[in-house]
């Protein structure tokens, strides 16, 4: 058998009824709100938050929505932080947890989260499905932050415009077309020292860098204080080079400035550097005309060179001064000791006892040779039986007057008299005045050569400076550079902006905490 074909009936659209119409436009309004309140893109938490505060205060909604529309015709608002702390009543207790439990509802109240449907009819919604609404949301979202995107950004370039380009554009101008120009003179110079003999450590680093770098730092000091600076002031007019028209006014140096001010400006213009791994002294000196520059140079490296000289000169003055005192003192005792023993050959007419003892020695041997053989022919002639007196009282005469003579010369070497001292005295004096003169002479020797060894030392000591680069006037002006300054302008004022807003931003930050 054939299946039997269902045939289907086609119901005919109820037709509303008269009394009905009031009621279908108080449900299209009511819908349209609905629908309203759905764009709002409402939590679930938020929805059920409605449902129970429309159902504290007697309300019977048909769903979530329906409950904040319920509300808001009553003119409560359901978000409000008053009430929804309204929904915990004293009556509630604590659930073991400790958090606070909302009161039971009433009997006959529906339960949340449930809904019903509308009494008279249940047609479907009207309104735009969840995945289109939500689209619809970013969008809408997009579009805010791309708006806030470009408000930021406009003001954000408004801010760089103000705080950093103008000013930067505004030091490039000044550098390119106010600033005067200046002419830089470059010079290079090492401190020297005279090579010597040196023992120890000072062996070691004679020769380096490292035997004169206290030197170099004490120099580039001494250049870049003020009494420098008073010193080419005084000499050469730096004040009144940077005081003439020509000059722009933020270069310029008013005629009534303090020291302070010109010795800010020297050291703006006068830079002085030393290369500890070369030991060389490097100076670049400006100034609005290349002489002026070059003859600032010059008198600079005069006043290095007499300060490197003064450096030591007070130590090789020293040296000099006790070795030349000491020599000095041992000619003075050569001297004195000369006197005593010219007074002492005076005092004893003596010019040496050695002498003098010589020649009396000598006369005594001579007279004593005479006695014996006069002696010898007084006893041959005392021999003869009958001697001749004529011939032997002569001889007895002559012996003993020639006793008498050595006698006489014996004494004088050793007894003296009454008024002349004795030979063996003078001699004695003769030769303490000799001895002292000889050590006298020796301690003249040793001081002498004493102050030589203190001008060999005192010339070692001795500094010198040897310009490696001398200074030579430019042929273009030095500074200002024109783009290195304006990039440094432009990072300048770019750093200041940039902690100026971090700081207000964490300062924001903090306060809105």
């Amino acid at each position: 058998m054939k299946p039997r074909a269902r045939k289907f009936r086609i119901r005919p659209p109820a037709r509303p009824r008269p009394d009905a119409d009031g009621a279908g436009k108080a449900g299209g309004a009511a819908e349209r709100e609905i629908a309203d309140i759905r764009r709002e893109g409402l939590t679930g938490r938020q929805l059920r938050t409605a449902r129970r505060i429309a159902m504290k205060h007697g309300l019977k909604p048909a769903s979530d929505y329906d409950a904040v529309r319920l509300l808001r015709q009553r003119g409560i608002d359901p978000f409000e932080r008053a009430n929804l702390l309204d929904l915990v009543v004293p009556g509630s207790g604590e659930d073991a947890g400790g958090a606070l439990t909302p009161a039971t509802p009433e009997e006959g109240s529906v339960q949340l989260p449930q809904t019903t449907p509308p009494p008279d009819t249940n047609l479907p919604s009207t309104e735009l499905g969840n995945a289109e609404m939500r689209a619809r949301q970013v969008l809408e979202i997009q579009r805010d932050i791309a708006r806030r995107r470009r408000r930021r950004q406009l003001s954000l370039l408004l801010r760089l415009l103000i705080f950093v380009i103008l000013p930067t554009v505004a030091a490039g101008y000044y550098f390119a077309n106010i600033a005067t120009p200046m002419y830089a003179t470059n010079s290079e110079f090492v401190i020297q020292k005279s090579e010597g003999p040196a023992s120890g450590v000072g062996g070691l680093l004679a020769g380096t860098q490292f035997a004169t770098s206290q030197d170099s730092i004490t120099v580039q000091g001494y250049l870049q204080s003020r009494d420098a600076m008073l010193r080419l002031d005084r000499d050469h007019g730096f004040r009144a080079a940077f005081s003439e028209d020509l000059v722009d006014p933020l270069q310029a140096l008013p005629d009534d400035a303090s020291n302070e001010a010109a010795y800010k400006l020297y050291r703006k213009h006068v830079r002085v550097g030393f290369d500890p791994t070369e030991g060389t002294l490097r100076m670049e000196v400006s100034a609005p005309s290349p002489e002026a520059s070059a003859e600032f140079s010059r008198a600079l490296i005069s006043y290095a060179e007499q300060q490197v000289d003064n450096l030591t000169k007070r130590l090789r003055e020293e040296q000099m001064r006790d070795a030349r005192k000491s020599y000095e003192e041992a000619v003075a005792g050569v001297r004195e000791a000369q006197q005593k023993l010219i007074e002492a050959q005076e005092k004893g007419k003596l010019i040496s006892g050695d002498v003098e003892v010589g020649l009396l020695t000598n006369r005594i041997s001579a007279l004593e040779m005479e006695l014996t053989k006069s002696e010898l022919a007084l006893e041959e002639l005392k021999s003869n039986p009958r001697p001749n007196q004529a011939r032997v009282a002569p001889l007895e005469r002559k012996i003993a007057l020639l006793r008498e003579k050595i006698e006489g010369y014996r004494k004088q070497l050793t007894e003296g008299s009454a008024q002349e001292q004795s030979i063996a005295r003078k001699t004695s004096d003769l030769a303490l005045a000799q001895a002292e003169l000889e050590s006298r002479n020796l301690l003249l020797q040793a001081a002498l050569q004493q102050l030589e060894s203190a001008r060999i030392e005192a010339n070692r000591q001795v500094r010198y400076l040897a310009v490696s680069v001398p200074p030579i006037p430019p042929d273009e002006p030095t500074y200002p550079r024109v783009f290195e300054n304006t990039a440094v302008a432009f990072l300048v004022f770019a750093g200041l902006y940039l902690m100026v807003s971090l700081t207000v931003s964490i300062l924001r930050e903090q306060v809105s905490s």
